[in-house]
C-alpha cells in the first residue's frame, strides 16, 4: 500500500486544469515532468503549457493553461479540427514519448469518457467524438493529469461535490448541469447543493475522479505534508473557485485502510453448523477476519453473533455468501478505518509473523497450525519460543 494519500477538497469545483494546477502547487517537483509530457502531445503552433500564479476569492492559487492558444473553456462548445475522435486521441497519446505510466493513465481517463459518451449517444466507443477533448488544451489536461497520477503512486479520496445548476451549451445543444456524462461518471459519489449555479464539475474532472477514487471517498488522514490550490477560470460569488489538494503521509502511523464490518445474529443453527459456516466464510476471498461471540437475545434466547472484517470491493459477494452459508435473513454492515503495522512472514518449519512496532522494536507470533505438530504442550511451547526468537 502506498504511504502517500491525497485528498481532493472540491471547494469550488473540479476540471482537468484545476486538478493539474492543484497537484503541482502542492508538489512543485512535478512541474518539469508535467510540462514535458503535456508539450509532447501538442503540435507546433498550438501554444505551450504554462503554470501561473494568481488569486481566487482572496486565496493564492496556481493555474494551468495553454500560452498562445485560445485558453481554457469549461463549456462544451469548442471548435474542432476533426481530431477529436477517441481512436485518434489514443493513437496520439500512444504515439509520442511520455514519462513512464503517463500514457496508461491518460488513456484510462479518456476511455471512461468515451464509454459514457457512447452510452449517452448510442454509438460505438471507437466512434465517439469528444466535444470537450477536441481542443488541444483539454487533451493537454488529460495527459498532464495522467503524468501526475503515474508519478505519485498514491491512494486518493475526495470530498462531496458541488452540484451547480442551470444549463450548459454543448455541440449537442443546451443540456442541464451537471452534464449527462458527468452524472453517469459520478453516480455513487456524494453531492452538495451550495446554491451557486454553473457547471462546477466538468466531464474531464469527473473522469479523473472516477479513475482515482475508490470506496466511500473518505480521507485516510495521517501527517499532512503539503497542500495546494488550483483555480478555475471563472469567479464564484463569496467563494474561491478552487480545488484543494491535501497530501498526507500515512506511513507515520502504520498503514491505514478502510474495511467493511459485517455482522448478524443466529439463533437457529447448531454448534456444528455454525462451525462449518464460520470456516467456509473465513476461507472466502476478501474476508480478513471472522469472530464469533455468544450473546443473549429477546426472551433470554442464546444467540451467536458473526462479525466479519471484509475488503470493501468484496462486500457484495461476501454478503451473498453469508446468506448462503447461514440461516440469517438480514445483516448489518458499516465502514470503518483501521491502522495496521508493517509485518513480514518468515520461518521454515514454523511460520512467524513479525511486526514492526512504532518504537522500533520487532515482535513475532508463531503460526498456531505449524505448532500443532508438536506431540505435547511442552513441545509446542518450546517450538514457539525457538521460532519467535
Amino acid at each position: 500500500m502506498s504511504p502517500r494519500h491525497i485528498h481532493l477538497d472540491v471547494v469550488g469545483g473540479i476540471a482537468g486544469d484545476m486538478f493539474v494546477a492543484a497537484l503541482v502547487d502542492a508538489m512543485p517537483d512535478l512541474q518539469r515532468r508535467v510540462l514535458e509530457d503535456a508539450s509532447a502531445v501538442l503540435p507546433g503552433g498550438t501554444g505551450a503549457p504554462v503554470f501561473s500564479r494568481g488569486a481566487s476569492g482572496g486565496v493564492a492559487v496556481s493555474r494551468f493553461g495553454l500560452e498562445g492558444g485560445h485558453g481554457h473553456h469549461h463549456d462544451h462548445d469548442h471548435g474542432h479540427d476533426g481530431s477529436g475522435r477517441f481512436r485518434h486521441m489514443v493513437e496520439l497519446i500512444r504515439g509520442v514519448r511520455l514519462s513512464d505510466g503517463t500514457a496508461d493513465h491518460a488513456v484510462a481517463i479518456l476511455t471512461l469518457l468515451a464509454e459514457v459518451e457512447a452510452a449517452i449517444h448510442g454509438v460505438a466507443v471507437e466512434d465517439v467524438h469528444f466535444h470537450e477533448i477536441g481542443d488541444w488544451d483539454s487533451l493537454m489536461d488529460v495527459v498532464a493529469a495522467g503524468s501526475i497520477i503515474a508519478a505519485l503512486d498514491a491512494t486518493w479520496s475526495a470530498s462531496d461535490l458541488p452540484l451547480g445548476g442551470g444549463r450548459v451549451r454543448t455541440a449537442h445543444g443546451v443540456l442541464p448541469v451537471p452534464a449527462p456524462a458527468t452524472t453517469r461518471l459520478l453516480t455513487g459519489f456524494e453531492w452538495r447543493d451550495d446554491g451557486l449555479p454553473g457547471e462546477r464539475v466538468t466531464p474531464t474532472g469527473a473522469a479523473i475522479l472516477r479513475h482515482l477514487v475508490q470506496g466511500d471517498g473518505a480521507t485516510k488522514g495521517g501527517r499532512l505534508e503539503a497542500s495546494g490550490s488550483g483555480a478555475g477560470t471563472r469567479d464564484l460569488p463569496g467563494m474561491p473557485n478552487i480545488l484543494r489538494a491535501l497530501v498526507f503521509d500515512t506511513a507515520t502511523m502504520g498503514d491505514r485502510e478502510t474495511v467493511e464490518v459485517v455482522s448478524f445474529d443466529i439463533d437457529d443453527m447448531t454448534g456444528e453448523e455454525i462451525g462449518v459456516a464460520a470456516d467456509r466464510l473465513r476461507a472466502c476471498d476478501g474476508v480478513l477476519d471472522l469472530a464469533l461471540a455468544s450473546v443473549i437475545g429477546k426472551k433470554g434466547r442464546p444467540m451467536t453473533e458473526f462479525r466479519l472484517l471484509v475488503c470493501p470491493d468484496a462486500l457484495p459477494s461476501i454478503q451473498e455468501r453469508c446468506f448462503l452459508e447461514t440461516s440469517t435473513i438480514g445483516l448489518r454492515w458499516r465502514t470503518e478505518r483501521r491502522a495496521v503495522l508493517p509485518r513480514q512472514i518468515d520461518g521454515a518449519s514454523v511460520l512467524v509473523k513479525r511486526v514492526d512496532r512504532p518504537d522500533g522494536t520487532v515482535t513475532g507470533k508463531a503460526e498456531s497450525d505449524d505448532l500443532a505438530r508438536g506431540d505435547s504442550l511442552a513441545a509446542r511451547r518450546a517450538m514457539k519460543a525457538e521460532a519467535e526468537g
